[in-house]
């Protein structure tokens, strides 16, 4: 299958959309500190890149990679994050 640069792109604004939805939902963080919390994670990072397929799995899958990465506290700033 091949992916049209467009529909990549489509793709992850879609699934970032998604996981700061989430984790205002289900963490009460504020839009900003959720959209802080992507923007600065890892998993954003893997999300731009094609290669490592996070941008077509699922966002509850990518959602909890994002989880992972904020409970073990790498890389990003999660101090608004309590669970």
């Amino acid at each position: 299958m091949t992916v049209t640069k467009e529909d990549y792109q489509y793709m992850v604004e879609a699934t970032v959309s998604d996981l700061v939805r989430m984790l205002m939902e289900k963490t009460g963080a504020s839009m900003h500190e959720a959209f802080d919390i992507v923007y600065g994670s890892q998993t954003f990072r893997a999300l731009n890149n094609p290669e490592s397929t996070y941008y077509y799995q699922s966002p509850g899958y990518v959602y909890e990679q994002l989880l992972s990465e904020i409970k073990s506290n790498t890389s990003i700033n999660n101090d608004s994050v309590a669970q």
